[in-house]
């Protein structure tokens, strides 16, 4: 399972996804995009997902709100790609 950002604001602390049993027992592999507005301190704030598989759309929201980018001036918003399984 990997974790990667499209941004221009750079990532300070980023957590994995977990890649749940049941998704595990399903074999369901793919990626999820999430929006994240990420607060000026860098903090996320909320996200929206973009994209991916419902069943691991939560385990990836979950890892989201633990990243922390870098301070900027105001809210920003990221586009974070979580992958699951083998690709």
């Amino acid at each position: 399972m990997g974790a990667q950002t499209g941004a221009d604001r750079k990532v300070a602390d980023r957590a994995a996804a977990a890649y749940l049993d049941l998704a595990r027992r399903m074999h369901l592999r793919g990626t999820v995009k999430l929006a994240v507005t990420v607060r000026a301190g860098g903090e996320a704030k909320s996200s929206r997902p973009v994209g991916g598989n419902p069943v691991l759309i939560d385990a990836a929201t979950t890892a989201a709100r633990k990243w922390k980018f870098e301070p900027a001036p105001g809210e920003t918003t990221e586009v974070i790609e979580f992958r699951f399984g083998a690709h």
